[in-house]
C-alpha cells in the first residue's frame, strides 16, 4: 500500500511513519504541511491519505473538499484531537472516509487501514499514463512496453512517478533525493545518481534519445518525446 502521511508534528510524524513502514510493509511518503499534502495528492496515486486536521497552510477538512470537488477516489483518514460527535460528522462530510481521535493506537490505525484495503476504490482513468513505448499503471504501479511488463523496484517506481509530474523540467539531486529518500535522510546524491541510471537502463532504446538526459551539474531532465 501506497500512503501519504500529511502530520505537521515531528515527533508524532517520524513515529508513525517509522511504524506505519516496519509493522504494516507499507510505503510512506511524509509532509507536514497542507499544500504540500495537496500537491502530493494529486501528484502520485497514493492507496490512502493520513490527513492531520489541524495543519499550517491548509488544513484536513479543507484538503478532503477539494480533493472530493475533484473527484478523488482514493481513501482519506483524518486525525484529529477534535473528539466531539459534530466534529466527526464535519470530517466525514468533508470526504473523509474514516477518522482517528488523538492520542491513537497504532494498532487501530492499522487496522483501520487494513479496512480500508480491502475496499475496492476504482482507478482514475489519470492513472494510466502512456509515453513513447510504455505505459505506466500508477494503481498497479506496473510498467509495460509494447504490452510486456518492465520491473521495477519500489524507489525506480517513484522515480519515474517524480518525473511524470515534471515532464520536462530540470530536477536537482537534491529535489530528487528529498522526494525519493526523503527530507533528513543520510544518503548520497550517488545513490540518487545509481537509481537513475539503472531506471534509464530500463527506459531507454537504443537509436533514440534518452528519456532521462543528464544536465551537467544540476541534476535530471525527463522527455516523454523521442
Amino acid at each position: 500500500m501506497n500512503i501519504l502521511l500529511a502530520e505537521d508534528d515531528k515527533k508524532l510524524g517520524k513515529l508513525v511513519k517509522y511504524m506505519l513502514e516496519k509493522k504494516g510493509g507499507y510505503h510512506v511518503d511524509w509532509v507536514e504541511n497542507g499544500e504540500d499534502a495537496l500537491d502530493y495528492a494529486r501528484g502520485s496515486a497514493y492507496d490512502v491519505l493520513i490527513l492531520d486536521w489541524m495543519m499550517p497552510l491548509m488544513d484536513g477538512v479543507d484538503i478532503c473538499k477539494r480533493l472530493r470537488s475533484d473527484n478523488y477516489g482514493h481513501a482519506i483518514i483524518l486525525l484529529t484531537a477534535k473528539d466531539s460527535l459534530q466534529d466527526k460528522i464535519f470530517g466525514l462530510d468533508a470526504g473523509a472516509d474514516d477518522y482517528l481521535t488523538k492520542p491513537f493506537e497504532m494498532d487501530e490505525l492499522l487496522a483501520r487501514l487494513r479496512v480500508l484495503a480491502r475496499r475496492n476504490f476504482a482507478p482514475r482513468q489519470s492513472d494510466i499514463v502512456t509515453f513513447r513505448r510504455f505505459k505506466l499503471n500508477r494503481t498497479s504501479h506496473q510498467l509495460s512496453r509494447d504490452g510486456a511488463e518492465v520491473p521495477l523496484s519500489p524507489r525506480e517506481y517513484q522515480l519515474l512517478d517524480f518525473f511524470l509530474q515534471n515532464t520536462g523540467n530540470v530536477l536537482t539531486r537534491e529535489a530528487i533525493l528529498d522526494r525519493i529518500w526523503g527530507i533528513g535522510s543520510d544518503v548520497s546524491y550517488k545513490n540518487v545518481d545509481v537509481t537513475v541510471k539503472m531506471l534509464r537502463d530500463k527506459l531507454d532504446d537504443s537509436g533514440e534519445e534518452p528519456v532521462i538526459q543528464s544536465i551537467r551539474g544540476v541534476g535530471y531532465r525527463f522527455e516523454m518525446d523521442a
